[in-house]
Parts: structure tokens; C-alpha cells; sequence
């Protein structure tokens, strides 16, 4: 055991085992890319499968779901976005999902959430894991892998899901599988990208509990 432990605290050895891991980190989302591109961007699955939300980085929260649901390929799986950000453990988080994609294409499933862009994980910690643990040039592979990720699915012709709400000028699902990817959201600045920002970010108002304080406008206002 101590000389295993001595071998391993070797730099160069050490050194080798990063640059393999991120080649494998590289390999996953490059093979993942491939395979989101050859499937529509309006995803159309059949049930029984199960759909889940948010996790946010948290593995060990990821690994009892499956644990709880039962891991691949025993039950089918659609995952709604927002996979990185917050918790402490985004790159196990992402990097597991992806492989089970890649492992299971036609029985697993991933989303597209606002946390999937650029503009949204550089602020609020991927970018950060990702420089701290390895280097920016990873947190830019991921974000080319997220690029290409579809942004909704229809269960059974009957259930519409996605991460976040229906644009008011989404009169037809034939205009989800229009937008092309990649592609980079970072504001709905453009008609057809109104359509997947919405899908991705917009949330349903939630109406205000009563005698809750309203907001007030700035002064000037």
C-alpha cells in the first residue's frame, strides 16, 4: 500500500493521470455532441420513463436517484437541464450523465437547461470548478457539448416537456425542431432564439402569497 501510495505522489505520474483524465473528459463530450446532433432538437419518447429535474452538481443526490429509480438501462430517463452550477460536484455530475447517454442513446435522455449556456455557468460555479480542478479550456469543451443539447421532448404525443416555459410566439411544435444547433443562447435578442430561451429559462410566475410586501419601483421611477 505504501509503495502504491509513493508511486502515485510521483509528479510526472501524477501528471499523466490528469492529461488522461481530461483526453477521457474531452472524449465523453465530443462523443456526446455527436450523438445530441443526431437526434432532433424536439425529442419524441415513449413512455414508461422517468423524468427528473434539476441537480445542480450534486452527485451523491444523483447517484441515490438512481439507486431509488433504478440505474441504467433498468429504467428509462429524461433529465430536464440545469445538470452544473451550485453544488460542489458538476464535472462528476455531467461527465456520469454523459456517459450514460452515450452508453444507452435511445433510452436515456438530456435536456437542455438555462445553466447549460455560457453566459449563465461562467457566473455561477462550472466555470469556476472547471478552471480550479482543471482549466478554462474544459469549461469551453463543455460548453460546445451543451450547444448541441435538444431543448424539449413529447412523451406519447401527449406530454411537452422542457426545462423552462412556452414562448407566447411558440404557435407550433414544428418551430422546435427548426432551430438549429449549435447554438448559444445568450438572450432571446432574435425571433427563433425566443423559442429556446423561453424553453430553457422562463418559469411560470408564481402570484404572491397575500399581505406578502410587493416590490417597489427604484426611486426616479
Amino acid at each position: 500500500m505504501t509503495s502504491a501510495l509513493s508511486s502515485l505522489q510521483d509528479d510526472a505520474q501524477l501528471d499523466d493521470i490528469i492529461d488522461r483524465l481530461l483526453d477521457e473528459i474531452r472524449q465523453l463530450c465530443l462523443t456526446a455532441k455527436e450523438i445530441f446532433m443526431t437526434q432532433p432538437n424536439l425529442l419524441e419518447l415513449e413512455a414508461p420513463i422517468k423524468i427528473c429535474g434539476d441537480i445542480h452538481g450534486q452527485y451523491s443526490d444523483l447517484l441515490r436517484l438512481f439507486e431509488y429509480g433504478g440505474f441504467p438501462p433498468e429504467a428509462n430517463y429524461l433529465f430536464l437541464g440545469d445538470y452544473v452550477d451550485r453544488g460542489k460536484q458538476s464535472l462528476e455530475t455531467i461527465c456520469l450523465l454523459l456517459s450514460y447517454k452515450i452508453k444507452y442513446p435511445e433510452n436515456f435522455f438530456l435536456l437542455r437547461g438555462n445553466h447549460e449556456c455560457a453566459s449563465i455557468n461562467r457566473i455561477y460555479g462550472f466555470y469556476d470548478e472547471c478552471k480550479r480542478r482543471y482549466n478554462i479550456r474544459l469549461w469551453k469543451t463543455f460548453t460546445d457539448c451543451f450547444n448541441c443539447l435538444p431543448v424539449a421532448a413529447l412523451i406519447d404525443e401527449k406530454i411537452l416537456c422542457m426545462h423552462g416555459g412556452l414562448s407566447p410566439e411558440l404557435k407550433s411544435l414544428e418551430l422546435i425542431k427548426r432551430i438549429p444547433r449549435p447554438t448559444d443562447i445568450l438572450k432571446p435578442a432574435e425571433k427563433k432564439a425566443r423559442y429556446i430561451y423561453n424553453a430553457m429559462g422562463q418559469r411560470p410566475a408564481t402570484p404572491p402569497r397575500p399581505g406578502a410586501p410587493q416590490p417597489q419601483p427604484p426611486p426616479g421611477a
